[in-house]
């Protein structure tokens, strides 16, 4: 098959990488300028060196919905566009010059978590489970017909980085499976239900700030979406901004005023959080590892050596 791709940092990457491996051939690779965000700056393998690398004609753009795209698809005569992480909307009458029109693949297990950073959003909402979707494009977001769908359980104790781990290793099989199901004329596609998407915004730091309203389970999921390399969930002691990048749910449930130090907990100590923690009706979040400012890390215990104080959501 005649495949023009459009795809971005180490997700576009693996991809990439997988079309050169196979039968299909590329003619053309579009990419995104790199990019400064803290979310692209992370996972960030250029998929514009690999074609490079291949001889293969690059072009970068933010969007790809121009004359220039158009006249080189027109020239070009792609059987598919595939995608990538590609960041933005493709216009109709860009995909329509394929002669299957265009598929992407998206870390998430559409018609939920379509749209920005969905391994982290997924773990900060304690989902069970995440995966990958191959699907049409069409004139909304991420709401296309899914071809591929693969799905990976959430362990206890996985964090973003093990669920960007478990997810990328899927998304070459997943596009060559897709691939060869276009290919040989299947039409029979699952329909998403526009009812049951959620569509989710890019992060910033502001997301990363934890709010001791939040119920334990809550504050460590985020906690777990935010590990390194992601920005680090953070909050303030003593005026000092401080980033928790390991935290448990406690093994007692704890009562008084959010973001009280209260209790050493094995190599942690505990700080009562909850939207009911003023009746004893929560469990605390036991804060395990903190790092300060200057990137010294401690267990809890030999950061909070006296009990007492608080932790706030801004420096007071």
């Amino acid at each position: 098959m005649r495949v023009v791709y459009m795809g971005y940092q180490t997700w576009g990457h693996r991809v990439l990488e997988a079309l050169l491996d196979s039968e299909h051939e590329i003619p053309l690779v579009i990419t995104h300028p790199s990019s400064n965000h803290a979310y692209e700056t992370i996972w960030n393998d250029s998929v514009a060196h690999l074609a490079e690398q291949h001889e293969i004609p690059v072009l970068e753009r933010k969007y790809a919905n121009d004359d220039e795209v158009a006249e080189l698809l027109r020239e070009l005569k792609p059987d598919l566009l595939v995608s990538s992480d590609w960041r933005s909307w493709v216009a109709p009458h860009i995909y329509a010059l394929a002669t299957y029109g265009a598929i992407n693949i998206h870390d998430a297990l559409l018609p939920r978590y379509g749209g920005f950073a969905p391994l982290n959003w997924a773990l900060i909402n304690g989902e069970p489970e995440v995966g990958v979707t191959v699907h049409f494009m069409n004139e909304d977001f991420d709401l296309g017909d899914i071809v591929v769908q693969k799905r990976v359980a959430v362990e206890d104790k996985d964090t973003v980085t093990d669920l960007f781990h478990k997810t990328v290793d899927l998304f070459a099989p997943a596009i060559l499976e897709s691939l060869e199901l276009i290919g040989s004329g299947r039409t029979d596609w699952i329909k998403q239900d526009p009812s049951q998407a959620t569509f989710f915004h890019k992060r910033s730091l502001e997301d990363s700030r934890i709010d001791w309203n939040w119920s334990a389970k809550d504050i460590s999921n985020l906690v777990r979406a935010q590990v390194d390399p992601y920005p680090n969930a953070f909050a303030y002691y003593k005026g000092q901004r401080i980033r928790i990048v390991a935290a448990s749910v406690s093994s007692m449930r704890l009562g008084g005023r959010v973001g009280r130090v209260f209790r050493p907990e094995g190599e942690g100590v505990a700080i009562v959080c909850g939207p009911d923690a003023r009746s004893g009706a929560e469990y605390g979040l036991v804060v395990e590892r903190v790092r300060t400012e200057d990137g010294t890390q401690y267990n809890g215990v030999d950061f909070f050596r006296t009990m007492g104080g608080y932790v706030t959501s801004r420096p007071q």
